[in-house]
């Protein structure tokens, strides 16, 4: 037998994401809008949890979903935003990337469909080839990035296994309205498929009527998958931190999976996970919404339209009157201007580049104005 590679992989893409950040590393005193890396640090009281379990030899194998207190402490602080989720349905992951391919093993079946809302972020459809899935773009764009209803009856087969929503949306930062929510539920009802609610940027919405799917229809909880993550709103991406839960019969499967993944998460960093659950995300939340707005000021003023964000930190503006793809846009920021973006077509929207606003305000400025130039020199 001829030595050969897993076929699902022949499709699969590098990160453009991280392409982009890499060409702006390799460009002297390039500023980098790239990255979804909030420029703060963890908090103090959290990382000084860490020193405290390694001091006490909390260094070996926890149980491998999570110390029942952390999932204990995650159910307790999902409640409080309406979701109820039962600790022995909560799995603790390597972050929320891990979550997703366990809800994406564990769900798909060589052939199944995932619809997927785009623009998105490229892991989705990764992920569901990894998984022998069939991914199924929506596009949201004729409709500001909103679930049109009768755009997604159209996407929906006889194998539609799964839809994956976000809410903030990365790359757009746009809220899904109760509309197009409401498409979603009752579209699940109709056709009997799984919701893989990816909630990592529910923390970072400005609206304050921002609401999750799945506290919006219990009834539904045995087709929701949700994820989280403690990456964005304690900046703890580093730190590799999830969680997953679902119904009982979806959650015990993806115990399998997590458990042959990667075991468990490290023990000493459970303690912090629980400190930070306790942490007010307020004023991280209002540092991005003032850095949003300066975003959109400038946005406007280089004439470049853009549909508001209701959370996370990224703007998605349109970049079809330059007469560039969204590539060529990007490439030639950096070498032009010093400033660094992702081509829409990353998440599958040709027409826009993401920005994402979450470095320091003084960085996002100056980057800012870069853009501003660049932006004045294509249309002269």
């Amino acid at each position: 037998m001829p030595l050969s590679l897993n076929s699902a992989l022949d499709d699969l893409k590098l990160s453009g994401i991280r392409r982009f950040s890499s060409l702006a590393a390799q460009t002297p005193g390039c500023i980098s809008l790239t990255l979804g890396e909030p420029g703060e640090e963890t908090p103090a009281n959290v990382r000084v949890r860490v020193g405290e379990d390694l001091d006490h030899g909390l260094t070996h194998y926890p149980p491998n979903n999570g110390f029942p207190w952390l999932r204990e402490a995650i159910c307790a602080w999902e409640a409080k935003r309406g979701v109820t989720l039962s600790p022995g349905n909560v799995i603790v992951t390597d972050g929320a990337t891990e979550a997703l391919f366990c809800a994406m093993t564990t769900l798909l079946n060589p052939g199944d469909e995932v619809i997927i809302p785009a623009p998105a972020f490229l892991l989705y459809d990764s992920l569901v080839r990894l998984s022998r899935g069939i991914p199924v773009e929506l596009d949201t764009t004729p409709s500001d990035f909103q679930t049109d209803p009768s755009a997604l009856l159209r996407a929906i087969t006889p194998r539609t296994k799964a839809i994956v929503i976000t809410s903030p949306n990365n790359p757009t930062g746009c809220v899904l309205s109760r509309q197009s929510m409401d498409a979603v539920a009752e579209a699940a009802r109709m056709h009997s498929f799984y919701v893989i609610c990816d909630d990592v940027y529910g923390e970072l919405c400005y609206e304050p009527d921002c609401r999750r799917f799945s506290a919006l229809y219990p009834e539904l909880a045995e087709q929701v998958v949700v994820v989280n993550s403690f990456s964005k709103p304690w900046a703890m991406t580093g730190w590799r931190l999830g969680w997953v839960g679902a119904g009982e019969k979806v959650a015990a499967a993806m115990s399998k999976v997590h458990q042959y993944a990667v075991s468990s998460v490290p023990a000493f960093l459970q303690h912090a996970a629980v400190e930070a659950l306790g942490t007010d995300t307020t004023p991280m939340r209002d540092s991005y919404r003032k850095r949003r707005d300066i975003t959109l000021g400038a946005l406007a003023g280089m004439g470049l339209p853009n549909v508001t964000p209701g959370g996370a930190f990224y703007a998605f503006p349109s970049i079809e009157g330059l007469g560039l793809s969204s590539e060529e846009f990007c490439e030639r920021a950096i070498t032009e201007a010093g400033v660094a973006l992702v081509p829409g077509s990353c998440f599958g929207g040709e027409g826009h580049v993401r920005l994402s606003y979450a470095t320091d305000e003084k960085t996002l400025v100056t980057g800012l104005e870069r853009l501003a130039g660049f932006v004045d020199a294509l249309r002269a």
